[in-house]
């Protein structure tokens, strides 16, 4: 399945105490929230994350798959240094850092605490998603199920910039998205191709039937 990602502009938070060292809390994922894509507005269904794989998730700095993880949640188990809970609102994560013997780990505990880093966002990729709108300049994506989570990352850009869509293979996303919508909108041709061949059969044995009580009458 083709990888995509979303990055949002939500709180995320430093915190560091004796009892569980340094770490920092955020929500990468938000449920029934419209978002301007651009050229399309999405928005992920409440139920998306009910069957998603969340064996393996690790923690990154600007999805960048070739540094070594900040944090990594292995099937989600206390021991993991990174934890995720599924409320209504969305996802919500809490990240252990290393900051005593991992540089990276400082510096973004140190940016994030200053509110250098603001932004989080996720690597995911789509099992079933639905269109309508489908004939507007506009149309509307609803993601009804996300079948994985790859990682999740602190951005130090969360908006999305005008009509492009940050993902590690931008176009590869871009060609999934709008074949998804393209999918979309040939079954609903299809389906109002259906309606009509539907309506016209209606409305031809409606005719054989007016014609066949004319035919009666004339004979009575």
């Amino acid at each position: 399945m083709n990888k995509e990602t979303r990055a949002f502009n939500f709180e995320v938070r430093a915190e560091e105490n004796e009892q569980h060292g340094t770490f920092i809390t955020g929500t990468p994922i938000v449920f029934d929230q419209a978002t301007d894509m651009g050229w399309y507005q999405e928005t992920i269904d409440r139920e998306a994350l009910d069957n998603t794989d969340l064996r393996d998730v690790r923690f990154l700095v600007g999805h960048n798959t070739s540094m070594i993880p900040l944090a990594r949640s292995r099937n989600n188990n206390e021991n993991s240094t990174m934890q995720m809970t599924v409320d209504e609102n969305g996802m919500n994560i809490r990240v252990d850092l290393d900051t005593e013997n991992n540089a990276e780990a400082r510096a973004l505990y140190s940016a994030v605490k200053r509110g250098d880093m603001t932004g989080m966002s996720f690597m995911f990729t789509v099992d079933s998603d639905s269109w309508t709108d489908t004939d507007t300049d506009y149309p509307k994506r609803l993601i009804r199920s996300i079948s994985r989570v790859l990682e999740v990352s602190a951005v130090a850009f969360p908006a999305y910039p005008g009509t492009s869509i940050q993902a590690a293979s931008e176009g590869e996303t871009l060609d999934s998205v709008r074949a998804s919508l393209e999918s979309a909108k040939k079954q609903i041709e299809e389906e109002r191709a259906a309606q009509a061949e539907a309506e016209r059969r209606t409305a031809a044995l409606e005719r054989l039937n007016n014609l066949m009580k004319e035919v009666k009458t004339n004979e009575v």
